[in-house]
């Protein structure tokens, strides 16, 4: 029986020998860990990215809003020169025949003053034929302007306006308001409301009174 008592005390020694102590395989409280090490880099790289990527957002936010403005200045400009093209082109539509008219109008001066003279002649049974054909010439004239938006300006009687009157002389007349058209030597004309020709007019005056002795 010591036999058997005596190896069992034997393994119990060797085990005890082979235990460590608790200070040798514990690591001191005081000290971080490998693990600790690892995971601060992991949060201190994700802080890091996650500051990156919120500057450059910041930075490709406004340079979204730059490029924003950009191209709504860009197409304001675009729509104003679209605007232009469109009024030029109605001006260009509306005020196209004016010199055309302009080269005209001598032509219905003329036939009116024809008129005027065969209306004065003596022999007034051989003056109405001419008279009649010569107005019907200046009617069909007359009416294809007034198709093309021509306006005749004959403004007897009327207020002086110096937007589509031209004064040639004043005359006094006391049976009319002063500055008022008393005769019209030339027809003005417009075309579209635009003035082509003003009326050449004569334009009375207040009669002068005796000076008092």
């Amino acid at each position: 029986m010591s036999s058997h008592e005596d190896q069992a005390d034997d393994i119990n020694s060797a085990e005890t020998d082979n235990k460590q102590s608790p200070d040798e395989t514990l690591e001191p409280s005081g000290s971080a860990t490998s693990e600790d090490v690892a995971e601060g880099t992991v949060e201190q790289a994700k802080e890091i990215t996650v500051e990156s990527l919120q500057a450059e957002l910041e930075q490709a936010a406004q340079e979204a809003l730059k490029f924003k403005d950009v191209a709504l200045r860009a197409e304001a400009e675009m729509q104003n020169v679209q605007r232009r093209a469109m009024k030029d082109l109605e001006k260009a539509h509306k005020f196209g025949s004016e010199k055309l008219i302009q080269n005209l109008l001598p032509v219905i001066d003329s036939l009116e003053k024809a008129i005027e003279s065969a209306e004065a002649a003596a022999d007034e049974a051989a003056n109405n034929a001419v008279v009649e054909g010569v107005g019907l010439c200046l009617k069909m004239l007359t009416d294809v302007l007034g198709k093309e938006g021509v306006q005749t300006v004959d403004p007897m009687g009327e207020p002086f306006d110096p937007n589509h009157h031209q004064a040639m002389s004043m005359v006094e007349n006391p049976d009319v308001e002063p500055n008022s058209v008393v005769a019209v030597i030339q027809k003005g004309y417009t075309l579209n409301e635009r003035l082509v020709r003003p009326a050449m007019v004569m334009v009375s005056k207040a009669v002068s009174t005796p000076a008092e002795e």
